[in-house]
């Protein structure tokens, strides 16, 4: 049977491909969908360093030509990379609220966020419910299970996001989407030097937080226009 669009989902941070896309199932209906689990995440072994840098590098198995790639948070920022390095593959982008917070230093609430995240410390628990709290998260319930604690000690291991470069040069001119959750300014502010540099088409989707594509039915609807639009175009 012949299969729609080739949509590439990358997760973010804490949690795996299956538990951060779980509400976009439905689009399997219209698109072939691809979610890998990075590496360090259940129920794949432990990572002694995750860089994003790497992670850009290590998604290239994924692609092929005409590709629709789309990042949540940490996985966003990866996606960025990703497109930059391989855009002879990747028909468009999808970003989802992605730490990318050196596009916007020098912005006090992205230098207020950057410096809270940096201080985040103690045992995975501990670590994991700050991170949360920081990114607009809700908090899981005690005990916290098996998954989520590999989850956390990934994130431990995860390189600062707001330490990438993003070489938006690269990519001018290709079909890009930014989602964000009307819940932070610090998102907030990488997403309008997203949308405004890359021309990117902008949609708010409040409710969930940081996560908008947990909405489901509003997301899915949104990027399945865009990508239609773009796989015409």
């Amino acid at each position: 049977m012949t299969k729609g669009p080739r949509l590439l989902l990358v997760h973010g941070s804490v949690v795996n491909g299956e538990a951060t896309w779980n509400a976009q199932r439905p689009l399997a209906e219209r698109f072939e969908l691809v979610v890998p689990n990075r590496r360090g995440f259940p129920p794949g072994p432990e990572e002694e360093r995750i860089d994003f840098e790497d992670e850009a590098v290590w998604l290239d198995r994924y692609l092929e030509p005409g590709t629709h790639l789309v990042g949540h948070s940490y996985g966003g920022v990866i996606a960025l990379l990703a497109a930059a390095r391989r855009r002879e593959l990747v028909r468009s982008l999808t970003v989802i609220e992605p730490p990318a917070f050196g596009l916007a230093r020098g912005n006090p609430v992205v230098e207020a966020f950057v410096e809270r995240g940096s201080a985040i410390a103690g045992d995975p628990e501990t670590f994991l419910r700050a991170f949360l709290d920081l990114v607009g998260s809700p908090q899981p319930g005690c005990p916290l299970s098996g998954a989520l604690l590999q989850g956390a000690r990934a994130l431990m291991v995860e390189r600062p996001p707001w330490e990438a470069e993003i070489p938006l040069e690269a990519l001018a001119g290709l079909p890009a989407l930014v989602v964000s959750g009307a819940h932070s300014a610090a998102f907030d502010a990488v997403c309008d030097v997203l949308e405004e540099r890359l021309g990117a088409r902008r949609v708010v989707l409040a409710g969930a937080g940081h996560s908008p594509q947990r909405l489901g039915d509003p997301f899915n609807d949104a990027l399945a226009e865009f990508v239609a639009r773009t796989s015409t175009s």
